[in-house]
């Protein structure tokens, strides 16, 4: 059975316009649930060191500002993206905001979160900064909890592997 893909979601930015994830086909992505007041959030800072270790590569960091969690997302569209750029000095696209979890979570996450659709990872968000590691074909090969800092060996590793993979 073939497994399905982020890339038949679109998302909005914070301007209203429609993206296609299909115009990600061929990088390697986490995708993170983001929130500009929370005790991760200093997490922005370490996401776009992150990208920057792999200047030129097919890797993309997606952020998806939350407010399912303790309300710790209280600013609204382009506000997001200012706040992360002018306090953590982020490059990396910064989507409108969304649900990231139950039942009226965005179609992407609620197919991140959903084994069954998926096929591969159980594991809704449990709170902001949980990061997908998702293939260049869009498919979700891990995930990790937000203690785990995006410049962590586990991560970078992984990355590094997907990177390594090139289709034939």
């Amino acid at each position: 059975m073939e497994k399905k893909s982020v890339h038949q979601f679109s998302v909005q930015k914070p301007n209203g316009e429609e993206v296609s994830l299909k115009n990600f086909d061929n990088k390697v992505l986490l995708i993170v649930n983001t929130a500009s007041d929370c005790g991760f959030t200093s997490q922005l800072k370490e996401l776009e060191q992150l990208r920057n270790q792999f200047p030129r590569q097919d890797f993309e960091i997606l952020a998806f500002p939350s407010n399912d969690f303790g309300g710790q997302e209280p600013l609204e569209g382009a506000e997001i993206g200012k706040f992360c750029e002018i306090n953590y000095d982020t490059h990396f696209p910064i989507f409108d905001k969304i649900r990231v979890r139950g039942t009226y979570a965005h179609p992407l996450f609620q197919f991140l979160a959903d084994k069954k659709q998926n096929g591969s990872v159980g594991a809704p968000p449990r709170w902001n900064f949980h990061k997908y590691l998702v293939n260049q074909k869009g498919e979700v090969i891990d995930f990790f909890y937000p203690f785990t800092k995006p410049n962590s060996t586990k991560i970078k590793k992984r990355i590094n592997k997907l990177l390594q993979v090139k289709e034939v």
